[in-house]
């Protein structure tokens, strides 16, 4: 069920039943000269829906934009400050308390997003009961980085070996593949397995030590029927995690 296909009366339903959401997080940045710069909300946003559809649960809208400065020195690339991210998880858990939801599961599709995602969280729990936000209490947030899921994981690394990388992945790249077929884009890599190992820092230091933006991959070796395997992964596993975080205390 996604939130903005809903009317009010069925989501004042649905919690009756529920007081738990998943929210899909990603980003808006290059992907190397093959990946769309939508990969990390393609992913979070498809494998979100498949986990609202396995679990019955609701899925609110997409964060396509996250924190990702330091791709900034490509084109096309977007961020948010992680002040600004916090703020805007603030604002998005504020309303969605109000009316009863306790249980935040956020399938974040982009590594730069945890560290802002933990600390939005400390900031809402405080925050949401210093205003004396009705429920505050009960509010519990989690993270599932879809591609950090053991079943996801241990995939990428049977299909890929070391040429997965951590950066325009093939397991990503094949997930858009799986997700946009007739998007499926194609330029040479040189070289053909891009330089890991650097740390960090400003876009343009980025960009120095990791000129066409991939980190360490290659994302050549993806295909969609790689990427229906993957998906397949992510859903069974953040399904079951999201069913545990919803029964825990």
């Amino acid at each position: 069920m996604l939130l903005h296909l809903c009317t009010w009366p069925e989501v004042e339903a649905y919690l009756t039943q529920s007081s738990g959401i998943i929210l899909p997080i990603g980003s808006t940045e290059q992907h190397g000269p093959t990946g769309l710069i939508g990969t990390d909300a393609i992913c979070a946003e498809v494998v979100a829906k498949g986990v609202g559809e396995a679990a019955n649960a609701l899925v609110g809208p997409t964060i396509n934009v996250g924190m990702a400065l330091h791709h900034t020195a490509f084109p096309g690339s977007m961020t948010l400050r992680p002040s600004t991210l916090i703020a805007v998880i603030f604002d998005y858990l504020t309303p969605l308390v109000r009316h009863g939801f306790t249980r935040f599961f956020f399938v974040n599709g982009h590594g730069g997003n945890i560290a802002t995602l933990k600390a939005a969280f400390a900031e809402a729990y405080t925050s949401l009961a210093h205003d004396q936000i009705p429920n505050a209490e009960r509010v519990r947030c989690t993270t599932a980085n879809w591609f950090m899921a053991r079943s996801v994981y241990t995939l990428a690394k049977e299909l890929y070996g070391d040429q997965e990388g951590s950066h325009a992945t093939p397991s990503e790249v094949a997930l858009t593949q799986y997700a946009y077929p007739d998007f499926i884009k194609h330029a040479p890599l040189e070289p053909q397995v891009a330089p890991r190992g650097h740390a960090i820092y400003s876009p343009t230091d980025f960009r120095q030590h990791y000129p066409d933006g991939r980190m360490g991959s290659n994302p050549a070796l993806a295909t969609p029927e790689h990427g229906q395997q993957l998906y397949e992964a992510a859903v069974k596993d953040l399904t079951s995690d999201y069913l545990a975080f919803l029964a825990a205390e």
